[in-house]
């Protein structure tokens, strides 16, 4: 898989595209804001939209969808919780097949009932579960420290070291990271119990 980060908007967001190199078969995470790039890179490279996947029902991650799914033609995907308009619902443990590439859905609410991770292929798109450095906010709507907790521990820390993460919003030092950076460096992966991660997130 081929992976275009493009920095968009005024909060930092990134959106991707991710190509399936043998086909050119492409999916679009989080489209929102300077959606001109985006179809310059799509023209550029001749890609073949086959899915939009929201990683979360948040407006800074969605605004996009509807221009771009009249443009490519291609189907919202979004988790099953999310109660903004899509067309394919997807839950835990599903897969979004694209060429010959997949990726795997990892329900990981928290920030958001909806939450999901992306996982493939060496890699994973984070979405707002899991920041360079950080993780997303849990006072919004939908925000729970205590899945969060579970989400991190019991999904994220448990993955490959080596994989790369694709983080939703450019926050940190860097624009990636690996889960086994994050598991040294980042404050919120370090080992604690609930009662210990709840008081910290107050």
């Amino acid at each position: 898989m081929k992976v275009f980060q493009v920095a968009v908007g005024n909060m930092q967001n990134f959106t991707y595209i991710v190509v399936d190199e043998e086909t050119s078969q492409s999916i679009i995470i989080d489209p929102s804001w300077d959606l001109i790039e985006l179809e310059l890179i799509i023209k550029e490279n001749n890609l073949k939209i086959k899915y939009i996947v929201n990683t979360h029902h948040h407006f800074d991650h969605t605004i996009g969808n509807e221009s771009m799914s009249e443009s490519t033609k291609a189907p919202i995907i979004q988790h099953e919780l999310s109660d903004l308009k899509h067309d394919i619902s997807v839950k835990d443990g599903d897969f979004i097949e694209f060429g010959s590439s997949k990726l795997k859905v990892l329900h990981t609410p928290g920030h958001s009932k909806d939450s999901i991770c992306l996982l493939g292929d060496g890699k994973i798109f984070s979405g707002d579960t899991l920041f360079v450095g950080n993780c997303g906010r849990i006072d919004l709507p939908g925000g729970d420290p205590k899945e969060l907790f579970h989400s991190l521990f019991d999904v994220i820390y448990k993955l490959d070291d080596e994989l790369i993460m694709y983080p939703g919003h450019n926050y940190g030092s860097t624009e990636t990271s690996t889960i086994g950076k994050e598991k040294l460096t980042n404050f919120v992966m370090q080992k604690r119990t609930e009662e210990q991660f709840l008081e910290m997130m107050r």
